[in-house]
């Protein structure tokens, strides 16, 4: 999960509620039954075991890695029996540029009571957007903006009555209401949203003219330690290409350890812990801190194109209605060596398991015979970058949107064993959950909601590409309520993945992982797809969510 320079709308164009063209009320839903099949464990070990392999050297966009990548997918959806999922070709382009910070100067601080010096990777991380040779920020005044939040709609204002052109915004990750008890208040209470991301906060600097862009990492409000952002963020960064190469965008953005923001206030003359409580509060108003900033680094660029991959098998009575299944196949590549040396990120659980997901899934759906509607499997490049590969998808459509039924992403099965739930992030969104019912049903297992929707993660991976186009997405993690050793078990084995191989060189495959709650997920999957594969409805996202109207509006030129 990501980094990203993507050019989304600005929330406070989001409509909500809309016309009900297309719609369909839940009592209505034709369900059919599916009879399981059985999905391959053995696939499911061995693509892992291969993708996740020194060899592919951690599956960065535009490397040997992802050369590997394509030979082994393609390969392995055609022994399926898919089809090439664009005209003829597997392949889907996808432009990238790649920027690099080489030789990065220390982020000095000048004019408060102590310069101060933070150190690239252990107090800072940051890059640049912009094609550009060199970055050089020099004497940038600071200024405090609470969240980074610009939301008409709900009368917040984090930049109200100040112009930041030319200096560099300091900023509070997540929502200003994330440490609620329940998801009341202005910003979904404890539920993250979307103007709780770092990605958002780095396009509302951009949008104010901002010249840097710095978020305060925290460990609770994140939901990842620093660990993850030193790895994520140092090394090549793949961005979209764009037409101006990067020049609406800020000079560099970052993260500041949040020790070094609290001196950094401090030389200052201000409290962090006090100005940050009053960011909370609606009416905030940015506060200059007296501060300049400077900073300097060489950007090594690179343009590369490089690829989604699909394969579709075709529906025997209505192959223009599409059912999709995505994953991201990319990882880091090489990152921040660990204490051994070893500096390939593997990527194993994530998201090597989401992709051979798409391989076995694509066997028991060849083998169980073509479904009425088409099933399409696409892999996606640069997820780690900030989910480009589905973003250009949702945007350069190969099977037009209004005749995508809906889909179902993986990303990231995390091996701990069978779990009596499933955790479906995003709750409550759209009728696809009526079909994933209706196969827990059979399971006899439940579904319940993300216990840390604090994190964000509905808008962390590839189906947020696809919902922001309409297409109803479902996307729903391995349950915590493990059979062996209930709730408390399955929120220790997250918690190791987390702290000791998320974004790291230990995601490696392990031979002896337990794959039967992996291949018990699989199959749900499995029937829940074939069964959109089978009806004749197109559900929609409920009454009231973000993204309804944008489906009703598809779908009317579907009619």
């Amino acid at each position: 999960m990501i980094k990203t320079l993507l050019k989304f709308a600005p929330m406070t164009l989001v409509l909500f509620g809309a016309a009900q063209a297309g719609a369909q009320g839940t009592a209505s839903l034709d369900i059919p039954d599916v009879s399981p099949q059985p999905v391959s464990q053995a696939t499911m070990q061995d693509v892992t075991r291969m993708l996740a392999s020194d060899e592919f050297e951690g599956r960065a966009p535009g490397s040997v890695g992802e050369q590997k990548t394509i030979a082994l997918l393609t390969e392995r959806f055609a022994k399926a029996g898919l089809k090439p999922g664009n005209g003829d070709s597997w392949l889907q382009a996808v432009p990238l540029v790649s920027i690099e910070a080489g030789k990065v100067s220390p982020l000095t601080i000048t004019g408060g009571k102590t310069p101060l010096s933070f150190a690239y990777g252990t107090d800072m991380v940051i890059g640049s957007y912009r094609q550009t040779p060199t970055t050089d920020l020099a004497g940038s005044d600071v200024v405090f903006v609470g969240y980074g939040i610009n939301a008409p709609e709900k009368g917040w204002n984090d930049y109200e009555g100040l112009d930041v052109k030319g200096k560099t915004v300091v900023i509070l990750v997540n929502d200003p209401d994330y440490d609620s008890p329940d998801l009341t208040g202005d910003f979904g209470g404890k539920a993250m949203t979307y103007y709780g991301r770092w990605t958002y906060k780095y396009e509302e600097a951009a949008r104010q003219g901002a010249a840097a862009a710095l978020i305060v990492h925290d460990t609770v409000p994140a939901a990842y330690g620093w660990g993850v952002v030193e790895s994520s963020w140092t090394g090549p960064q793949f961005f979209a290409q764009s037409a101006d190469q990067g020049a609406s965008q800020t000079q560099a953005n970052g993260w500041i350890q949040k020790s070094a923001a609290e001196q950094l206030f401090a030389s200052a003359g201000k409290d962090f812990a006090v100005l940050s409580q009053a960011a909370k509060a609606k009416g905030f108003k940015p506060v200059p801190l007296g501060v300049k900033a400077s900073v300097s680094f060489a950007n090594a660029i690179d343009t590369t194109m490089s690829n989604n991959i699909i394969g579709i098998l075709p529906g025997a009575k209505r192959p223009d209605e599409y059912v999709l299944y995505t994953a991201h196949w990319d990882h880091l590549g090489r990152c921040k060596p660990a204490a051994d040396g070893d500096d390939i990120c593997n990527g194993a659980v994530d998201n090597a398991t989401g992709t051979a997901a798409l391989v076995a899934l694509a066997e028991t759906f060849a083998k169980a015979g073509a479904p009425d509607r088409s099933v399409v499997f696409l892999a996606v490049t640069a997820e780690e970058s900030g989910l480009l590969g589905s973003a250009y998808y949702g945007q350069n459509p190969v099977y037009p949107l209004a005749k995508t039924v809906g889909g179902i992403n993986m990303d990231a099965f995390l091996v701990a064993g069978p779990a009596r739930n499933v955790t479906v992030v995003g709750k409550g969104k759209s009728e696809l959950e009526d079909y994933l019912d209706a196969a827990l049903t059979s399971a006899n297992r439940v579904a319940t909601a993300d216990p840390m929707p604090q994190n964000g993660y509905y808008y962390r991976s590839d189906h947020f590409s696809l919902a922001k186009q309409g297409v109803p997405m479902l996307y729903i993690d391995g349950g915590e309520d493990l059979i062996d050793g209930g709730t408390a078990a399955g929120a220790a084995a997250s918690k190791d993945y987390s702290a000791n191989r998320y974004h790291g060189p230990k995601d490696e495959y392990n031979p002896n992982w337990d794959w039967s709650g992996v291949m018990a997920d699989l199959s749900l999957y499995y029937r829940i797809g074939r069964s959109l594969a089978m009806s004749t409805s197109w559900p929609n996202w409920n009454e009231g969510d973000e993204f309804r109207a944008t489906r009703d509006a598809s779908r009317a030129t579907a009619q």
